[in-house]
C-alpha cells in the first residue's frame, strides 16, 4: 500500500477529476502500525534543466517489501526522478531518505553502497565484453593480485539459476538479443547485493509467459524483503504486479492509488487525460500488388550455423505482416538481412526489382523505411541536435540536401514539422537527441521514417517504451499509411499490438517460420505458446490458405539449427548511412 500519511493540498492536483479519483488520491488515512516501514522516501524533489523543469515538488513513498509502480506519459519526469534516486542526477531541491535516513548521493556508487540498484531501459553494457566481465566490472572479486573469475562465475550461476535468468556468463554481450541483455542487467544489480531495485520498463521485450515468470521472480524477491520500484507503460501489468502506484504528470505527482481502486482505463486517464488506446484495425486495405517479396532467406552466424533458415513471404501494398517470436529467434537477423546490413542467401525483391545485392543506402533510397529495435544504439546520434538526426538515413534526399550539399534550412524546417506532427516534446530542434525522454526519441524516429514516403516500412518494436498517448498516435500514423498503400513488416514484443495491427502473422522459432496465423482468431496466450514452442500449433488458428500470397511457404516444423558448414554465399551489405549500426 502507498504511504497513507496526509499530504498538503498543494501537492494534490485534481484538475476536475471525478469523485472516485479524489477519494482514492486525497482522503487522509491514519497510518497503520502493521504496515512495513518506508524503504525509500522522496520529498519535494525538484530538478531543472535549461528551458525545462523535469521534476517539480515530487513526493514518493515506497514501503519495504513492496512493488511500487511509477507511471506517467513520456517526458513526465519518471526517468529523471529515478536517475536522482540512483545518484546519476542531483536534485536542485528536496530530500531523499533511505530506510528512514536522509542521504546525499554524489554518484551511482553511493546509491549502490546504500543498497539501490537500477536496471535501465537502455542498457548500460559493454558490447565487447562477456556477460561475466560486464557483471563484475567495478566489483571484481580478488584472489591475491588477480581477479577470482571462478568465484564470480559460481556466484553468477547461483543467481541466474535461483531466478531462472538463464544467461551464460561467457557469452559476448554483442551476441545477445535485447531480452538477454535485460537479464544481464538484472543479474548485475543482484550480484552487487541491491535491496532496492529500480526496474525501468522491464517487460518491454517479453511475451506473456515470460512476463508471468518475471512477476513470479519479483514476488519471490519481495517475499525475501527486497523492494522494487517498477516503471512501466503497460498498465495491465502494473495493476497485476504492483502493491501501490504513483502517477506523475508533467513533472509532478498527481496521484497515489491502490491497484484495487483503479482500472487500466482510469489509470490511463490519470496519466494522459484520455482513454486507453486500442491497436485494433477494422477494415482490410490489402491489395494484390506485392511490395516486398522474400524467398529462401537464410542468414548464418560467424560459425556458419543458420540463425534464419529458408524464410519466405510476401508483403502486399496496404498490408501489415506481423512477425511474432521470442527475442533472439532470428527476428533481428531477418530485419538486418532485408536492410542489407547482413550477408544472406536467398532473394529479396522490392516492387519487382531484385535488391539482393543492393547496399543499404540504395535500399533506403529505393523506398524502405526502418525503425530499429534499439533507438539509442541504431537510430540516433545522441550527442547531435534533432535536426541533424532528421537527416540520418535520408542524407541523399530532399528536404535534407540541395544538389551535393546538406540543406540545413530544409532539414531544420522539416524537423520542426515532425516535432509538431508527432508531438515530440522538446524545447527546440537544436536540443541534443540524448536530452529527450525515450518515448520522445521514438516519436522522432517514427516521424523521420514515415516522412520519407516509404514503399515498405520495417518497424521493429515501434512503440517500445512509449506512453499510451504516444502509442495511440503511432498506431494512428501506421494505420493511415497502411490505408494509403504502405507495406509494413512489423516486429513487436507487444502481442496485443501484433494481433491488432497485423493483416497476417507468422511465428518465428529458432529462425524458422513455424506457423501462419490468422490475427482475427488468435489470443495473446495462444500466440505466446506458439512463440515459445510450448503450445499445440493445431490450437492456433491458421490463416485461410487461399488468402496466403503466392510464394509463401507452408509452415515448417522447427528443427535443429545446425546447417551446412559451407561459407555463406551472401553479399557484403553496407551500414545504413548515418545510423551507426
Amino acid at each position: 500500500m502507498p504511504d497513507a500519511s496526509p499530504r498538503p493540498a498543494a501537492h494534490v492536483r485534481h484538475q476536475g477529476r471525478p469523485s472516485w479519483q479524489e477519494a482514492a488520491i486525497s482522503t487522509p488515512t491514519p497510518p497503520d502500525p502493521a504496515e512495513p516501514p518506508l524503504a525509500v522516501e522522496l520529498e519535494g524533489i525538484t530538478k531543472r534543466f535549461p528551458g525545462v523543469v523535469a521534476n517539480r515538488d515530487i513526493r514518493l513513498s515506497v514501503r519495504r517489501g513492496h512493488v511500487h509502480a511509477v507511471v506517467g506519459e513520456n517526458g513526465a519526469g519518471k526517468s529523471t526522478l529515478m536517475k536522482i534516486l540512483y545518484g546519476m542526477q542531483h536534485p536542485d531541491e528536496g530530500v531523499i531518505r533511505v530506510e528512514g535516513k536522509p542521504v546525499t548521493f554524489r554518484s551511482p556508487a553511493d546509491a549502490i553502497a546504500a543498497g539501490i540498484g537500477m536496471v535501465h531501459q537502455h542498457f548500460m553494457l559493454a558490447d565487447n565484453l562477456t556477460v561475466l566481465e560486464n557483471i563484475i566490472l567495478g566489483s571484481e572479486p580478488r584472489r591475491g593480485l588477480g581477479i577470482d573469475f571462478a568465484a564470480a562465475r559460481r556466484k553468477i550461476k547461483e543467481i541466474s539459476d535461483a531466478y531462472g535468468l538463464g544467461v551464460s556468463p561467457d557469452t559476448l554481450v554483442e551476441d545477445l538479443g535485447v531480452g538477454a541483455r535485460q537479464r544481464v542487467e538484472i543479474l548485475k544489480v543482484l550480484y552487487r547485493g541491491a535491496r532496492i531495485l529500480i526496474l525501468d520498463e522491464p517487460t518491454a521485450v517479453l511475451v506473456p509467459q515470460e512476463v508471468d515468470e518475471l512477476f513470479d521472480n519479483l514476488r519471490g524477491l519481495v517475499r525475501e524483503g527486497l523492494t522494487i520500484i517498477f516503471i512501466s507503460h503497460k498498465l495491465d501489468e502494473v495493476l497485476s504486479v504492483a502493491d501501490a502506484i504513483t502517477v506523475i504528470r508533467r513533472g509532478t505527482t498527481v496521484a497515489s492509488v491502490l491497484p484495487a481502486d483503479v482500472t487500466a482505463r482510469r489509470l490511463a486517464e490519470l496519466m494522459v487525460g484520455s482513454e486507453l488506446p486500442s491497436p485494433e484495425t477494422r477494415e482490410s486495405t490489402v491489395t494484390d500488388e506485392v511490395a516486398l517479396a522474400v524467398r529462401g532467406l537464410t542468414v548464418r552466424g560467424a560459425d556458419g550455423r543458420a540463425v534464419v533458415r529458408d524464410v519466405s513471404f510476401d508483403i502486399h501494398k496496404g498490408e501489415v505482416l506481423g512477425i511474432a517470436g521470442v527475442e533472439g529467434n532470428g527476428q533481428a537477423e531477418l530485419v538486418e538481412a532485408i536492410m542489407g546490413m547482413r550477408s544472406a542467401e536467398g532473394v529479396v525483391t522490392l516492387g519487382g526489382d531484385d535488391i539482393s545485392h543492393w547496399p543499404t543506402l540504395r535500399r533506403r533510397e529505393g523506398g524502405i523505411g526502418y525503425i530499429p529495435e534499439d533507438r539509442q544504439r541504431h537510430g540516433l546520434l545522441l550527442a547531435s541536435p534533432l535536426w541533424e538526426n532528421r537527416i540520418l538515413g535520408h542524407q541523399t534526399r530532399r528536404p535534407n540536401v540541395r544538389g551535393p550539399w546538406i540543406d540545413r534550412a530544409g532539414a531544420r524546417a522539416d524537423t520542426q514539422r515532425i516535432v509538431d506532427a508527432y508531438d515530440v516534446r522538446t524545447p527546440g530542434i537544436d536540443v541534443d537527441a540524448g536530452a529527450l525522454s525515450g518515448g520522445n526519441q521514438q516519436k522522432l524516429i517514427v516521424g523521420r521514417e514515415m516522412s520519407g514516403d516509404p514503399v515498405v516500412l520495417i518497424a521493429s518494436h515501434p512503440t517500445r517504451g512509449v506512453d499510451v498517448g504516444a502509442q495511440a498516435a503511432i498506431w494512428d500514423h501506421l494505420r493511415a499509411a497502411r490505408a494509403a498503400g504502405l507495406a509494413v513488416l512489423l516486429i513487436s514484443a507487444d502481442l496485443d499490438e501484433l494481433i491488432g495491427l497485423s493483416d497476417s502473422l507468422k511465428v518465428l522459432l529458432r529462425g524458422q517460420v513455424v506457423a501462419d496465423v490468422d490475427p482475427a482468431g488468435v489470443t495473446p496466450e495462444l500466440l505466446g505458446s506458439a512463440m515459445t514452442g510450448a503450445g499445440d500449433h493445431d490450437a492456433v488458428p491458421a490463416r485461410d490458405q487461399d488468402a496466403v500470397p503466392a510464394g509463401d511457404h507452408d509452415a515448417v516444423p522447427a528443427g535443429d539449427q545446425d546447417g551446412p558448414s559451407a561459407p555463406s554465399a551472401g553479399r557484403a551489405g553496407e551500414t545504413p548511412a548515418g545510423e551507426g549500426a
